[in-house]
């Protein structure tokens, strides 16, 4: 199983265990699992291209500007933590205990 296919699952079991079930919740992860293939792509931009990246003015001139990637990956992740608690799952419902760490 790929890494997304466990992190899908693993909200739908916290949903479940939490006992918030529901289509409503089905597609509140479907989206959160939308923005984390957006969180990959971004991320994969930034480190492909740098946070900074040439382009080329309308002059010919080739100048730098800061990546957009950068700023849109930290409003990816803020969504993706509001799509969480929307859900009612937190870090600490992960099911790990102590000696996990």
């Amino acid at each position: 199983m790929e890494i997304r296919e466990q992190i899908e699952q693993d909200l739908l079991d916290q949903l479940e265990r939490n006992g918030t079930v529901g289509e409503y919740y089905k597609d509140l992860v479907r989206d959160y699992m939308s923005l984390w293939s957006t969180k990959n792509m971004l991320a994969q931009d930034i480190e492909e291209r740098g946070a900074v990246v040439d382009y080329e003015s309308n002059t010919g001139t080739i100048n730098k500007r800061k990546n957009e990637s950068v700023s849109e990956l930290v409003k990816v992740n803020g969504q993706m933590i509001k799509l969480l608690d929307a859900m009612g799952i937190s870090p600490a419902q992960a099911g790990g205990t102590d000696e996990d760490m």
